[in-house]
């Protein structure tokens, strides 16, 4: 506070050592003080008086008989203006500028410096310049402008502003058509140091003059980045980590420009980068912006999110620290928006959606899978956010599923103590049968799943198998050589199902024996007799058995030592093998 008041001081006692240079070198003494603020001036009264009807008007009609102090605090421009106007009333030289041109005609104004009381006064003296000098440049206009901001609404009355405007308009537009230096964006530059006020419009007189959609979103692009710096630092989200709670006006009148800035954005919905509109987005989650401000930006967002991209969707979901997730209800509301943006124009086109996605919502699809692998690490991320942005999209847009599963496969990993049911609800999003090979064989593995979706994946590949189907090329091979195999089994449960077949014949042909004899010595006379016929005659039963039984051999295709495999045939029914692919 100490160093404020003595910079004050300061600043003050170079004043009176300036206004000393050429006000105490006259012989007559100053019999007037004025008062501008915290600065003194020792002044004469007819010099003044000469120039500044207002001066006169004060020292008329003042009630002392002898006035000797004038306060002039609230002349625009303050005390440095005041003391050119000073000067030009005792024909000292001084420079006029851009800079304080503005504050040089409002003061002359105010102190009534006009033609009407001195031809040849501060008034003409003033503008003359500004129309002959300041506004022939849009680097011109746009510092005169600027320097009205303080000087409202007497500038607003004198015409500065709207003059200013005006001539920044052409020549912005002019500029945006035919380049007259490098880089050609440059004027938006100049348009940037402005007040939203004004810069605003700026944009609807240069919209009103029919400038280009993509002349009116650079520069607007260009302002906001500079506008809002710690916000959109640049399109890839990374802001200020300092979130600055301790300057809530600060916010606030981040807020405010924010708003103006998406008042301002052309119909033209695809007329911004989405990356850029994702920054928006941002920023107006995080500085609390109304409603219709981010509904607005939701719209142009889902109207091109075909071109959005896994880290433009991070950048809505994310804090400035990068440490937290924001509520979802953005990304949520712009995919849905996007579908249902989809299935009109497909019924539009006399189609079914549910049948045929298009490409774009093919590419959206494959994106959001992304996405979610990205977020779903986050232990923050509830099941009903996860599923509820999962489901946004419409199962016949996915291709195969290998992409959610990997999200579902990340999201169980980071939050290990669901429960079963838990798991079952974060899987129903996916559909098992739709996965790729490699995805199933890692589902029938995958201990983080819960046992009904790897019934499922075990089942589709059995079916597959048994059916001859396959997947994709890069499968082929694999599914032969299993193929084949599945043959090889099929094979040998036939045989076995003969070997069967045959024993049963034996058991029954012996049973008939046994019910025709009377003893041993008739099954010895009945084993002589066909004996006896066997040396000539036909084969007997007991020896076509036994090269039945030797051609059913289930070894006979490989060499296997069967010397500690037990003698016992199963014969009422075939063993029927499991396959997996696990």
């Amino acid at each position: 506070m100490a160093a404020s008041v003595n910079s004050i001081n300061n600043r003050l006692t170079l004043a009176m050592e300036r206004t000393g240079q050429w006000v105490f070198s006259q012989e007559i003494p100053t019999d007037v003080l004025v008062v501008v603020g915290e600065a003194n001036f020792s002044l004469h009264k007819f010099m003044l008086v000469a120039k500044s009807n207002h001066i006169r008007k004060l020292i008329v009609e003042s009630n002392e008989p002898d006035l000797t102090t004038i306060d002039l605090s609230d002349i625009p421009g303050g005390p440095e203006i005041f003391e050119k106007a000073a000067k030009f009333c005792y024909g000292v030289n001084f420079e006029i500028t851009v800079h304080n041109v503005a504050s040089l005609r409002c003061a002359a104004e105010y102190l009534e410096m006009t033609e009407k009381y001195c031809t040849n006064n501060l008034a003409s003296r003033t503008e003359d310049f500004l129309s002959q000098v300041a506004l022939t440049s849009l680097s011109g206009a746009i510092v005169v402008l600027k320097s009205c901001e303080d000087l409202l609404p007497m500038a607003e009355g004198l015409k500065i502003v709207q003059r200013c405007i005006d001539v920044a308009t052409l020549k912005a537009c002019n500029e945006a058509n035919f380049p007259s230096r490098s880089p050609t964006n440059w004027w938006t530059e100049e348009l940037s140091i402005l007040e939203i006020e004004f810069f605003g419009r700026i944009i609807t007189a240069m919209r009103n003059r029919g400038a280009k959609v993509l002349t009116i979103a650079s520069a607007l692009i260009t302002y906001t980045e500079r506008a809002l710096r710690d916000l959109v630092r640049d399109h890839s989200g990374n802001g200020t980590k300092s979130i600055a709670p301790n300057e809530p006006e600060v916010r606030v009148r981040q807020r405010e420009i924010l708003e103006a800035v998406v008042a301002l954005l052309p119909a033209e919905k695809a007329a911004f980068p989405i990356n850029f509109l994702c920054c928006l987005l941002r920023s107006a989650i995080f500085l609390k912006a109304s409603n219709g401000c981010k509904s607005e930006l939701e719209k142009r967002i889902s109207v091109i999110l075909e071109h959005v991209t896994v880290d433009d969707l991070l950048v809505l979901s994310f804090t400035y620290d990068g440490e937290r997730l924001f509520d979802l209800d953005s990304v949520r509301k712009i995919i849905s928006g996007f579908v249902e943006k989809e299935k009109s124009v497909a019924v539009f086109n006399g189609g079914d959606y549910r049948e045929t996605c298009s490409t774009a919502m093919h590419r959206v699809a494959k994106t959001v899978d992304a996405y979610l692998s990205e977020i779903a690490a986050y232990g923050e991320l509830t099941i009903s956010k996860f599923n509820g942005i999962a489901n946004l999209i419409p199962k016949g847009s996915r291709k195969v599923d290998d992409d959610l599963y990997r999200a579902i496969d990340i999201f169980l990993k980071a939050h290990p103590n669901l429960d079963e049911i838990e798991r079952e609800k974060v899987c129903s999003v996916m559909d098992p049968l739709k996965l790729s090979y490699e995805a199933r064989v890692h589902a029938s593995q995958n201990k983080r799943l819960p046992v009904q979706i790897v019934l499922h994946a075990l089942y589709y590949d059995q079916l597959k198998l048994r059916s001859g189907g396959v997947d994709d090329k890069s499968d082929i091979a694999v599914t032969a050589v299993t193929k084949n195999q599945l043959q090889t089994d099929v094979s040998l449960v036939r045989e076995n199902e003969a070997l069967r077949s045959e024993l049963m014949k034996m058991k029954l042909f012996i049973s008939d024996m046994k019910k025709g004899s009377t003893g041993n010595t008739s099954v010895h006379t009945v084993g002589t007799t066909s004996s006896s016929k066997g040396s000539g005659s036909k084969k007997t039963f007991f020896s076509s058995m036994s090269k039945t039984l030797g051609k059913l051999n289930p070894f006979k295709h490989g060499s296997k030592d069967t010397s500690n495999i037990e003698d016992v045939v199963d014969v009422t029914k075939p063993r029927r093998r499991r396959f997996s692919i696990s």
